[in-house]
């Protein structure tokens, strides 16, 4: 089989919401004792999680949570809420940790992040980065001259769909004007980004490690398939 191009997800895949300890040092519980390590690595956690509900919510929120990614006034109303369920009860310190989560700036990409679009791109393959999100990302792209690589950003807020519906990966291959079965997703959700599968795009998993901790995933599987 032949790639003739490959879509990449964001989070977890090529950039990483690291914890930064200056973000949560001064978060407070409802006691008003700071979080221990344990509870700010569970914060972290479940605000990144791409699939599955993470804490209990009430049917308003449970809508908010399942269309989040679609709209950006859900996503911001369902997070406050896992925060304050997370152990943040305070709306300014909930408020602000959320700012740090849809600010592209704060995200960290993976050590092998631009050697693999790079790649990608100078194979001459049509690169797209396809992510369930509701926030744009791009700057995060632009700010490292990444942008250059990638030809089609498709993000659930902009085109109303999220993964693993098909819509949203046939969007993603339109885009790019390749066809599905000439198409490699690279992602760290099998549930999600495995849904390329079903259009039939062949799927590479990749380990939401900590960015220090995944040195090379990326190219490797982009080896795997001749790519790179």
């Amino acid at each position: 089989m032949t790639i003739r191009a490959v879509l990449f997800d964001f989070s977890g895949t090529l950039f990483r919401l690291e914890q930064d300890e200056s973000w949560l040092t001064e978060l407070t519980n409802h006691d008003g004792e700071p979080l221990d390590i344990e509870a700010q690595a569970e914060l972290m956690r479940r605000m990144t999680a791409p699939v599955g509900q993470v804490v209990e919510l009430d049917a308003e929120h449970v809508h908010a949570w399942q269309h989040r990614d679609r709209d950006p006034e859900l996503h911001r109303k369902v997070y406050l809420a896992v925060l304050k369920k997370s152990g943040v009860p305070h709306f300014d310190q909930a408020e602000a940790l959320y700012n740090r989560l849809i600010d592209p700036s704060q995200w960290t990409p993976y050590p092998d992040t631009e050697a693999a679009l790079k790649a990608a791109a100078e194979r001459g393959l049509k690169v797209g980065v396809l992510s369930n999100i509701a926030f744009d990302i791009r700057p995060a792209f632009t700010a490292r001259g990444w942008d250059a690589y990638v030809d089609e950003f498709v993000l659930s807020f902009e085109v109303g769909a999220v993964k693993p519906e098909l819509e949203i990966f046939r969007k993603a291959v339109e885009g790019l004007g390749v066809p599905a079965t000439e198409t490699l997703m690279v992602g760290d959700s099998e549930e999600a980004d495995g849904g390329a599968r079903a259009l039939g795009c062949e799927f590479a998993l990749v380990d939401p490690l900590p960015t220090a901790d995944r040195p090379d995933a990326l190219l490797t599987a982009l080896r795997g398939f001749g790519v790179a």
